[in-house]
């Protein structure tokens, strides 16, 4: 096989990825409740792969107290999914509650390392990031889906 045929098989596959990357993104646009939902369950499930990986990966460590922190923190990994797999509605709250807290973080830290850094070249785009950051963070929390647990 030359290398001009897996060049084409290879951009077929880009295309048809492509199509249907486009076609999820649409879907999403139209159907944001539906989309958030598949976006919960979604990352329930991957967090609990992780969690059954993890708890593989346990087991290979040497020693006691070693396989016991192991495990421990594999409860977080296997306890975390059940709130998105069993109540994926509120499980759209809290992804998006932590998107709204990672960008507010973000943009406090951004700020702090403008006010160190505020002397060299450049230090403006640390300003810029980290305002647009926390005006991004505050945004996202002030239009967040229904709030549970009265946040």
């Amino acid at each position: 096989m030359n290398t001009s045929s897996i060049h084409i098989r290879s951009t077929g596959w880009s295309t048809f990825l492509g199509l249907v990357l486009i076609l999820a993104g649409l879907l999403a646009i139209t159907a944001p409740f539906l989309a958030g939902i598949v976006v919960s369950i979604f990352f329930g499930w991957l967090i609990l792969v992780a969690g059954v990986a993890h708890l593989v990966y346990a087991w290979k460590e040497r020693g006691a107290g070693s396989v016991i922190w192991q495990i421990l923190i594999d409860l977080v990994y296997l306890l975390a999914p059940f709130y998105p797999l069993v109540y994926p509605v509120h499980g759209i709250v809290a992804i998006t509650l932590l998107l709204a807290l990672y960008f507010a973080l973000e943009g406090i830290f951004e700020l702090i390392v403008c006010s160190r850094w505020r002397r060299l070249p450049g230090f403006a785009w640390f300003l810029v990031d980290g305002i647009i950051s926390l005006l991004l963070g505050a945004l996202i929390f002030l239009r967040r889906p229904p709030a549970l647990f009265g946040l």
